[in-house]
């Protein structure tokens, strides 16, 4: 086994503000490692930026590519994205309100069983779920409905009008197929933030294993362009990273969700490769 070479670096990078902000709320969220992928960024920012989970969309939005190939096992955030791209302007009733919300998930989940869920009503409906559920989680079970409960919140920020992200995402190419199935190209430069090594993994109606884990690794690993993977560094991420020969860089990370209350900052992973 190869002994990990890892760097500890200060979560006190300075930022800068994005003009667009991410549209959804999203636990594990990447607004705050932009200022650590910048630097790499800006030696390849000529080349295209390719995100085989792109999730919620932080990461670009901070890097701003010229182009960018987003994927998402997730079809419903995807469908999201084309409807932003298109010039989503909602007419749903938006409010915080149990009795809305439980209405609201069970249109969403009926539209899905009659396969539109590839509509602007279906994106409506995902945009006002994810803001009013709870922490922002996007969850399905196995069945493939959406089944996160109604968020505690003081105040819910909603908004009607998402025309500002028509420009944005105009050389952006929006997609939904396993991460292998990505194209990519030799030159691409990919940040990948596939979902974490802990017991949560039912972002997807297939969920993401450890199995998972280790064959998005050794993909990329293949890859002949620069490559940075993100995750939670647990004692088997780090291993297997370093075993398949990335540079691993650990940044404290801001803990957003925790089953015990805990939010002490938890150390992430950045794993390198041809940069």
């Amino acid at each position: 086994m190869a002994v990990p070479l890892f760097n500890i670096l200060s979560s006190k990078t300075s930022q800068t503000t994005d003009t667009v902000r991410p549209p959804l709320k999203w636990a594990g969220g990447k607004r705050w490692i932009v200022p650590h992928l910048r630097p790499y960024w800006e030696q390849h920012n000529h080349q295209r930026l390719v995100e085989p989970f792109c999730g919620g969309l932080a990461a670009t939005l901070g890097l701003r590519p010229k182009q960018a190939l987003l994927n998402d096992i997730n079809p419903h955030v995807i469908n999201f994205y084309r409807q932003l791209k298109q010039g989503l302007v909602s007419n749903l009733r938006q409010e915080k309100s149990s009795t809305l919300f439980y209405a609201y998930r069970k249109r969403f989940n009926d539209l899905l069983k009659a396969g539109q869920g590839d509509t602007p009503q279906a994106a409506e409906l995902f945009y006002y779920l994810n803001r009013t559920g709870y922490n922002g989680l996007c969850r399905f079970n196995s069945k493939g409905e959406f089944n996160v409960p109604f968020g505690k919140y003081k105040k819910i920020n909603y908004r009607s009008n998402f025309l500002e992200y028509r420009p944005v995402f105009a050389e952006w190419e929006f997609i939904n197929f396993d991460f292998e199935q990505v194209p990519l190209r030799p030159e691409d430069f990919v940040y990948a933030d596939p979902p974490y090594d802990v017991e949560f993994r039912q972002y997807s109606k297939g969920g993401f294993d450890w199995a998972d884990q280790e064959r998005a690794a050794r993909w990329l690993s293949h890859h002949p362009g620069p490559v940075i993977l993100s995750n939670q560094a647990t004692k088997q991420i780090k291993e297997l990273y370093s075993d398949l020969g990335y540079k691993l860089t650990l940044l404290p990370a801001p803990r957003r969700i925790s089953c015990t209350g805990d939010r002490a900052p938890a150390l992430e992973v950045l794993a390198i490769r041809n940069l």
